[in-house]
């Protein structure tokens, strides 16, 4: 495991918490990880998996939240960030082993691991994997699935859930504030726009003006939403936990509209034991702001601290 400077285009904005940049060894070259130091020695330890087309700052503003009562550790996934240069192969196997990868680098063995999005599917997917190295899981608005239409090819289905971020990947943007501007007239970060936010969407981009463009490998995300949307082991990963594990879910969808990925009818018809995942709804939030607005990252990072048995987690973040 090896540190760097920040290079200027990962450089947060002094409004937001100060993080360390590692790279840590893993197959086809060195994955980039963030770490936010615990205020202090032997403080638990989140390990953070993002989403599809997402990066490690999305964070970034849960380590705000847990203030320094738990050391966070979020990787670029390969594809993604300063990730990017990272060869396949990709999917959610290969991120799982990536994450172990990191587990092993900093000697983890009873942390909490939690996943937003794609990455909650990452994590549920480690879990059963690799159960030594985590004491927890929290899933964040993902990680578990449901069947997908058969009559629907992978592509279409990609472009069914996730179309608008698969465009994006193929735009370029003339500048820094062209790309801060399509970001703000998103419905998802219309009313929550912050430091986090611009910090966690300005580390996506690479290239030069007048081209700057998403970080993301298209193939990377196209295998990972794939195996997240038809491949039957990362579907019954949920089911096959051991370790005690959360779903937290956001009452509103990826786009702002009412109806989110998961509600109680959903999640009634996915016949969950509750003693293997207790489910939990965050009210007000939408599939981004339950990580990235204040009033869901503040909800969250209660039920990291609470599941890494910190007394009064739920109820003791940040004002």
């Amino acid at each position: 495991m090896t540190r760097h400077a920040e290079a200027p285009r990962h450089e947060a904005p002094p409004q937001t918490d100060p993080y360390e940049e590692l790279r840590v060894p893993v197959s086809g070259g060195e994955l980039a990880v963030l770490r936010w130091p615990a205020a202090e020695p032997g403080a638990p330890v989140v390990l953070a998996v993002h989403g599809i087309t997402a990066n490690a700052l999305s964070w970034a503003r849960i380590a705000h939240h847990l203030a320094g009562r738990a050391t966070v550790i979020a990787p670029d996934l390969r594809g993604r960030g300063g990730s990017g240069s990272l060869p396949g192969p990709y999917g959610i196997a290969a991120h799982a082993e990536d994450v172990a990868a990191i587990a092993d680098a900093f000697g983890l063995r009873e942390a909490v691991l939690a996943g937003h999005s794609m990455g909650a599917f990452v994590s549920a997917f480690t879990g059963v994997h690799h159960p030594s190295r985590f004491g927890s899981l929290v899933l964040v608005d993902g990680g578990l699935g449901f069947p997908a239409p058969t009559h629907l090819d992978p592509d279409a289905l990609l472009d069914a859930v996730i179309g608008p971020a698969m465009r994006r990947l193929a735009m370029t943007f003339p500048d820094r504030q062209a790309y801060r501007d399509y970001w703000r007239a998103h419905p998802a970060f219309a009313d929550s726009w912050s430091p986090w936010v611009d910090a966690y969407i300005q580390r996506d981009l690479v290239g030069a003006e007048p081209r700057l463009r998403s970080s993301c490998v298209r193939d990377a995300v196209r295998e990972d939403g794939t195996q997240v949307l038809c491949d039957p082991e990362v579907l019954a990963a949920p089911g096959r936990l051991e370790l005690p594990a959360r779903l937290l879910w956001a009452d509103r969808g990826l786009m702002d509209e009412p109806q989110g990925l998961y509600d109680e009818r959903r999640l009634a018809a996915a016949g969950l034991d509750p003693a293997r995942l207790a489910t939990h709804r965050v009210a007000g939030v939408n599939h981004y702001t339950v990580l990235v607005g204040d009033d869901g990252a503040r909800t969250v990072a209660g039920h990291l601290l609470d599941a890494a048995g910190v007394s009064g987690g739920t109820s003791g973040t940040r004002g």
